[in-house]
């Protein structure tokens, strides 16, 4: 009896041995693709697992994403708002996504965040025009076309409290550019990713070693002409975003002293204090990328407060104390470093 038992046992495990080898088969054949390419004045990087690739459509996203937000585009939903064209917004989701999500950070750091601030940083020689270095009484006056609170969107519409206010998304653009391409790949049924543009990065699942993806945290070191990558720290992360924002590579010298490319939207000057880079870390790519220059705007001790009270978000700072690097980092985002 028990052999007869067996016997039927037998095409059951079989069935079984015979579909858990093609399962992970099948999670282990799929290739990964590694697509790059030239988007928003900088380099991305995208790799998925996935049998096809998918390069074409992931730069037909990216230009979705150029044409409503790239300063650099004359014909871009940013670009007709700035020019005061009559343009109806309302049929632009990305713009306005952006917008809102642009203002709800804005009030949420008291206006250290702020897309208003592009006269002033196009001034500073870091935008996308080249002026000479603006004076006291030039940088007042462009102080009264600076502040998120003069702009809203009324009936589909930006309304503006001075035509001469412009916007400039360029510091939440990228991360968001990363968001809408993770969520086309999500869209594909694909899990195992990692897009990056400009060092924003999303990923999800495993790497193509079937590993958490390792992303590293570059050294404050300053370098701006892009040639230095020393590595400060890796994080093991994955189903996550994250940004950094810092002064170590956007930055010039003129008589002996550097102004770097973070404007303070409060003072209209470059930002001068010890926090030299802000990496972020929360759900979404261009939450992370808003963060991170608020960061840098506010300094660190401002930087940990707002941290406190948003448990979802983590961080990785690091500041100058005394001539020597020092780093803070979230208490959530310790376990996370690679040794």
């Amino acid at each position: 009896m028990k052999k007869k038992k067996l016997w039927w046992q037998l095409p059951f495990l079989i069935f079984l041995i015979v579909g858990t080898v093609l399962i992970v088969k099948s999670q282990h054949g799929e290739t990964y693709q590694f697509n790059q390419g030239f988007v928003f004045g900088t380099v991305y990087h995208v790799a998925y697992q996935s049998d096809k690739n998918l390069q074409p459509e992931i730069e037909a996203q990216l230009q979705k994403v150029n044409h409503s937000l790239s300063m650099f585009d004359k014909n871009s939903t940013i670009s007709l708002v700035n020019q005061n064209r009559n343009l109806n917004v309302g049929s632009d989701s990305m713009f306005v996504k952006v917008f809102n999500l642009a203002g709800k950070v804005s009030a949420d750091t008291k206006g250290a965040f702020d897309i208003t601030v592009a006269p002033l940083v196009n001034a500073w020689g870091f935008g996308f025009k080249t002026r000479q270095m603006p004076d006291k009484n030039q940088v007042d006056s462009m102080l009264n076309l600076v502040g998120y609170n003069k702009v809203k969107l009324q009936n589909g519409k930006v309304v503006k409290a001075h035509p001469g206010i412009m916007l400039d998304c360029s510091a939440i653009a990228k991360g968001f550019g990363v968001d809408v391409v993770a969520d086309y790949l999500r869209s594909k049924g694909i899990s195992n990713f990692m897009v990056e543009i400009g060092g924003e990065i999303v990923t999800s699942g495993v790497s193509e070693k079937r590993l958490p993806w390792k992303i590293g945290i570059n050294k404050p070191v300053d370098d701006s002409l892009q040639v230095n990558d020393g590595i400060q720290a890796i994080i093991n992360v994955t189903n996550c975003a994250m940004a950094t924002s810092g002064n170590y590579r956007n930055f010039y010298i003129k008589g002996h002293k550097k102004y770097a490319h973070t404007i303070d939207p409060h003072t209209g000057y470059p930002v001068q204090h010890s926090l030299l880079s802000a990496t972020v870390l929360a759900p979404q790519c261009a939450i992370a990328d808003a963060y991170a220059t608020s960061f840098m705007v506010m300094g660190i001790q401002k930087a940990e407060k707002v941290l406190e009270r948003h448990p979802e978000l983590m961080a990785y700072l690091i500041y100058n104390e005394n001539g020597k690097y020092k780093v803070w980092v979230s208490k959530s985002l310790k376990g996370k470093l690679s040794n």
